[in-house]
């Protein structure tokens, strides 16, 4: 039996098998890293065989999988992932935490950097560009689930999310836009700078997503812990966010006189 979006979340089911919209959107993610990778590559000069790079990929694949996925049970379901460990590896059906995710591809990152003698600031400034453009589709995924919804919200384009009363703040949307954003930001500097300076990229995409995440997520309901700052509420994922700011700034001013390839 074939069927075509027999739920919200399960974007084909065939031969009992369901594949999910979340799923699908984090293989889009991985198949056009495979296409821009090695183009954003030759920008930069840096040549590597097609299997030496189909490595990189899948390292930093891999470690965005499992990374995700532990930071996830380990930030936000402990006790679930606890009663029910296997569940670990249903990627499909959704639920990765970004931070986890950025830490397990850095670190699968700096491994390949190594074992080619490359620098890995420079395969981050590569890659930072299709992460971003992936990390809008799994966005989109968590619209289409309905998941990580937003705060009750009286504007028009407030959504219906089921069994959650009152309008929502589409803060999926608002997620997908901000990771689009950082995307273009980073690509503005990696192809219009005229000193481009090694590690650069990668702190912009560090500034401009932590930024962008921590102002959105006072649209989000929180999940996870919360902080109480004077009269501000924040959530887990806005905690987290700030050590990542404060990287990319420290990145960026510490590359001022870094490494220039024109």
């Amino acid at each position: 039996m074939v069927a075509f979006f027999p739920q919200r979340e399960i974007f084909l089911h065939v031969a009992g098998i369901d594949l999910y919209w979340y799923g699908l959107m984090y293989v889009a993610a991985f198949a056009g890293a495979w296409v821009l990778v090695p183009r954003l590559a030759r920008k930069r000069h840096l040549v590597l065989g097609a299997e030496q790079w189909h490595s990189v990929l899948l390292a930093g694949f891999a470690g965005v999988l499992i990374g995700g996925r532990v930071g996830y049970a380990v930030l936000y379901e402990p006790a679930y992932f606890w009663q029910q460990p296997l569940k670990i590896f249903a990627i499909s059906e959704g639920g990765m935490a970004f931070h986890g995710g950025l830490l397990g591809a850095g670190i699968a990152l700096w491994i390949m950097s190594r074992r080619y003698h490359l620098s890995a600031l420079t395969i981050l400034d590569i890659v930072v560009i299709p992460v971003a453009i992936g990390l809008s589709l799994g966005r989109v995924g968590n619209f289409i689930n309905q998941e990580l919804f937003g705060t009750i919200t009286t504007l028009p384009w407030g959504i219906n999310v089921p069994g959650v009363p009152g309008l929502r703040h589409p803060v999926q949307l608002y997620a997908a836009l901000k990771d689009i954003s950082v995307a273009a930001l980073c690509s503005w500097y990696f192809f219009r700078s005229r000193q481009y300076i090694t590690g650069r990229t990668v702190a912009l995409f560090l500034i401009g997503y932590g930024t962008l995440r921590f102002l959105i997520g006072f649209f989000r309901e929180i999940d996870g812990f919360s902080l109480a700052v004077g009269s501000l509420v924040l959530g887990e994922g806005q905690v987290l966010t700030i050590p990542l700011i404060l990287l990319g700034l420290q990145l960026w001013f510490s590359r001022r006189n870094g490494t220039v390839a024109v």
